[in-house]
């Protein structure tokens, strides 16, 4: 059983910027798995730090924690045109993510954003809300992965029709959103070659999420594209940021020569994800249970 006073302390973590940035990620997934209204306040009060990668994971887990209490703090991100946009795109994300249909208009409204990412962002929300409408609600989780995605994944099981779909500029961006994650789910190495070329396409946000998706998948055939991605200075920071934590995630000594060379990278959320992405890189090497271990750190120095 988890008291009050331990949320508290490990939210003391999250919110403190003298706190060594790998601390302070692990303090937040283990808010994250804890859950409940405590969490959700500490969480909330770290949108003021200063690290967009921080408040861009802040987003990211209260959309994953699905409670609608994370809604309005999200609506109140989304809105803040002094958030970074990649913080403002992870706040639709979530919202997205929660699926409460109340939030509907709200997204239809930023679905004309000036920041093309959160435009994006907002679109595909309303399409995953629209769908969770149209279907009944939730897809069932195919394969190991516990995410809630930002579209559900396409019915073929195709790899070659599957590359078509995700790679062809012409489509909705939902639907090629779709064809990412069945592929995800398709795993092995034809999948995951499939994905890294996504790499190549027009839209940052579409590219981002390749990142991330590559990241899940763990295969070590695309570190050299991630890698390249990761070191190309003229691509968006928010997609080198999720090309970083991808490599720290595949765990390969491949992918250590990358991070450590992007560790003092002139942009700042390059930098952290690396650092982050190190920390990953230690915990999917080493022999701790899990990567969210703020509330073992805690306990383990107050016993």
């Amino acid at each position: 059983m988890v008291t009050e006073q331990e949320v508290d302390a490990i939210g003391q973590t999250l919110v403190d910027p003298q706190q060594p940035l790998q601390a302070r990620f692990r303090a937040l997934f283990t808010l994250r798995g804890l859950g409940g209204p405590g969490a959700i306040a500490w969480i909330s009060r770290a949108f003021s730090d200063d690290s967009a990668l921080l408040k861009h994971e802040l987003a990211y887990c209260l959309g994953q924690m699905q409670d609608r209490r994370a809604v309005p703090v999200l609506v109140d991100v989304l809105r803040d045109t002094r958030q970074e946009p990649m913080v403002r795109h992870e706040a639709g994300e979530a919202l997205g993510a929660i699926g409460d249909p109340e939030v509907l208009e709200i997204l239809k409204q930023y679905s004309t954003d000036p920041v093309i990412e959160v435009a994006e962002t907002c679109q595909l929300a309303v399409c995953r809300l629209e769908w969770l409408q149209q279907h009944g609600g939730e897809p069932a989780a195919a394969g190991p992965y516990l995410s809630v995605d930002p579209a559900p994944p396409a019915k073929e099981r195709d790899v070659g029709r599957l590359r078509e779909a995700l790679l062809d500029e012409a489509r909705p961006l939902f639907d090629r959103y779709r064809a990412m994650f069945a592929l995800r789910d398709a795993g092995g190495e034809e999948a995951a070659l499939a994905l890294a070329e996504g790499l190549s396409c027009g839209s940052a946000l579409f590219r981002h999420e390749i990142g991330y998706v590559l990241g899940q998948l763990q295969h070590e055939a695309a570190v050299p594209q991630l890698a390249a991605a990761l070191a190309q200075r003229t691509e968006s920071p928010m997609v080198r940021h999720e090309c970083a934590e991808a490599l720290g995630a595949i765990a390969r000594p491949t992918c250590l020569d990358a991070l450590r060379a992007h560790v003092a990278d002139p942009e700042r959320v390059v930098r952290e994800s690396c650092e982050v992405a190190l920390d990953m890189y230690e915990y999917e090497m080493g022999p701790a249970f899990q990567y969210a271990d703020g509330l073992e750190q805690l306990r383990s120095h107050t016993s």
